[in-house]
Order: structure tokens, then sequence, then C-alpha cells
């Protein structure tokens, strides 16, 4: 008998330094509050919000200096991991999350959810609607299901199950990128610039 198709595990990744933002390391981005947002939301919130929106179940991976955000994300519904690996980049700290999710006893109910859906914490104009197409084109385990908006392929990216070895053994700061470029990724197109525009500087929030 074959079991229904569950949701993944959403990976928000809120561990980078955000050295473009402020060099000096004074402000972290993923805390500056949005503009124009009616909740007045910090960008990591927002993007935590989308993810939870739609998916049970969201581990976030910080940094060990950064309690102001696991305080946010742990009051927004976050699982969250504090990780030198985020010290090694992406790749790592992806690792790390992944195997937290592996690791870690899931909270009652959620103990089969099958495959990983991959967020920036930088991201936070994804439409939760995106979210919710990603994460249901994650049919099989061998699935990378990636958007596209206007030809532009974006984030968030989802993987099944059977990447999780592959996953979980990152490191450095290269990311998914080896499994994008090596497995087949079926594309789903939307229309959300969201996939596209994260935060990188201040200007990017005005």
């Amino acid at each position: 008998m074959t079991r229904p198709s569950t949701p993944p595990v959403a990976i928000l990744l809120a561990g980078g330094l955000g050295t473009r933002f402020d060099a000096a390391g004074r402000r972290n981005k993923l805390l500056a509050p949005l503009p124009r947002d009616p909740l007045n939301r910090p960008v990591a919130l927002a993007s935590a919000h989308a993810l939870l929106a739609v998916l049970p179940r969201v581990i976030a991976v910080v940094r060990p200096d950064s309690a102001e955000l696991e305080s946010v994300l742990l009051q927004a519904g976050c699982e969250v991991v504090m990780s030198h690996a985020t010290q090694r980049g992406m790749g790592a700290t992806l690792a790390a999350g992944i195997r937290s999710g592996v690791d870690e006893a899931p909270p009652s109910g959620l103990e089969h959810l099958d495959g990983w859906l991959i967020a920036l914490a930088d991201m936070p104009y994804i439409h939760p609607n995106t979210i919710r197409a990603i994460a249901g084109g994650l049919t099989s385990p061998d699935a990378i299901v990636a958007p596209s908006y206007q030809g532009q392929r974006g984030h968030p990216v989802a993987f099944g199950s059977a990447l999780t070895p592959r996953l979980s053994a990152l490191d450095g700061d290269i990311g998914a990128r080896d499994l994008l470029i090596s497995g087949h990724i079926t594309i789903v197109d939307v229309d959300d610039a969201g996939i596209v525009r994260d935060i990188d500087t201040p200007d990017d929030l005005r």
C-alpha cells in the first residue's frame, strides 16, 4: 500500500553574514524591517511566515551569535538550529539543517514528512502559493523542483527524500549547486517575481 504524499520539511537558511548589507557587521539584514509591510516585519520573519503558511515544519539555521534572530524565528513557529557550520558557507548551513531534521525527534504528527524545501531567509517576497506549487511538485523520492519567473529560475527549491544523504554531506559555500547541475529538475512556471528578489544591500529595501 502506497502511503499518501506528505509535505516536505522546509529548511530556512538564515546564517549568512550579510556583508554587502553592512560590511561592519553592526546590522543584520535579516532583522531589518520590510518597508511598506503592514505588520512591520523584519526580512527573516516575512520569509518564515510564507513557509509556515504552507508547510507544517520549518527548520531555520542561524549563526550562534544571533540570539535576537533566533528569538524572532522561534516565536514565529520555526525550529531553530544555531550552528557553527554557518561560518563555512551555504552548503554547510544547509547540511546542518538537513541533519537536524533527520536526527531530532519531529513534533508529534510530523514523523513522516517526505523531502526538503530549501529557502533563503533574505527572500521575503515569495508568495505562499509559489511554495505550495513547489512542494506539490515533489512527487517522487528523487525529484528536484524549482520555480521559474519569466524564464529565470529562482527559489525555493525542493528535493525528494532520496537526496537526503547528498544534502546532509554538503560543506563549504557551494550549496546544492552540483545537485542542480547533475539532476533532472522539474521547472514550475510561476507569476511571482519574489522568487528572484533577495535583500543584499540597503537599496534592496527601498
